[in-house]
């Protein structure tokens, strides 16, 4: 079976980084692993992999996940804003606030 076929059956993160023999620290993983996955994956498009040979596909993937996963060991997955609804979403200034007495009945 071809190294594309295996990481293309791979559903949990964790086997993504065991295939790939890429280290990594479960608490990281955690909090961040769709980030880190999804962000594997935008490293990753617009390559033809199914084209390359297993030893390109293993370098490039082992590559683009050693990348993501760095990525989200120096920052929170709110910060980075990878998925749409974190790209849309605003950060709130400071406390919202909205005093008692301008709710009227």
């Amino acid at each position: 079976m071809r190294l594309i076929d295996t990481l293309m059956r791979l559903s949990a993160a964790e086997e993504f980084f065991e295939v790939l023999a890429v280290p990594y620290d479960p608490a990281v993983l955690r909090v961040a692993r769709l980030h880190i996955l999804r962000r594997m994956g935008e490293r990753l498009s617009g390559t033809d992999l199914a084209a390359l040979p297993d030893g390109a596909v293993r370098a490039l993937a082992r590559s683009a996940l050693e990348a993501a996963y760095a990525e989200f060991t120096r920052t929170r997955p709110i910060d980075a804003r990878v998925f749409q609804v974190l790209k849309t979403a605003r950060h709130p200034r400071g406390r919202s606030f909205v005093p008692l007495s301008s709710l009227r009945r």
